[in-house]
């Protein structure tokens, strides 16, 4: 997945009070969207350290922490071994790469993921063969932003155009907001971000 070298570079330091608050910003966006989860299983894709698939474990009966950097799962996996937590499992995987046969979950988020996937398709198209019937895609990510340029990732999405996109590659009911306005939020410049939610 894009960027992971960076990623892996700064994984033991990644939790800073900042992206904390934002991972509970975002945590509690998607938790609005989830409904008798208990016995769901879910995935946190691009998962990091698991920010916001911590915040969010209580909600289902389990959960799989998915990341292309081996260190961010490490760092994870420690989480997981300091909180006695049994309901969780880690994989080290690339989704542009490869795609996952075997792999089920009635949820799927990723926050703050899609912005680093180069051609978002693809991917998109492989997490709707993962979900379940009926299952949830919830995408929290930034509103496009003109200010922000970046060879690195995307400068945010239109909410509208991604919701097309979904819905040509089979997604349905779909619906979204902006829940979160900050200055200094992206590459250093005042922004805003959203959560959509597709079903399969």
């Amino acid at each position: 997945m894009g960027n992971t070298d960076k990623f892996e570079m700064i994984a033991n330091m990644y939790d800073t009070p900042e992206r904390i608050h934002i991972a509970k910003a975002a945590s509690d966006a998607i938790r609005e969207y989830v409904t008798d989860a208990a016995s769901k299983k879910a995935i946190d894709f691009g998962c990091g350290t698991g920010l916001v698939g911590m915040n969010l474990i209580n909600e289902f009966g389990s959960m799989l922490f998915l990341d292309t950097s081996p260190n961010m799962i490490q760092q994870i996996e420690q989480k997981l071994a300091a909180n006695n937590i049994t309901n969780a499992e880690t994989l080290c995987f690339d989704f542009e790469q490869d795609s996952l046969s075997d792999l089920r979950a009635d949820y799927i988020f990723m926050a703050q993921v899609l912005l680093h996937i180069k051609d978002v398709e693809p991917v998109l198209s492989r997490l709707f063969e993962v979900l379940n019937e009926g299952g949830h895609l919830l995408i929290v990510d930034f509103d496009k932003n003109e200010n922000v340029a970046s060879d690195m990732v995307h400068n945010g999405f239109h909410q509208a155009e991604l919701a097309d996109i979904l819905a040509k590659l089979g997604y349905r009911q779909m619906q979204s907001k902006t829940f979160y306005t900050g200055s200094n939020l992206f590459m250093g410049q005042e922004a805003s971000m959203f959560v959509l939610d597709a079903r399969k």
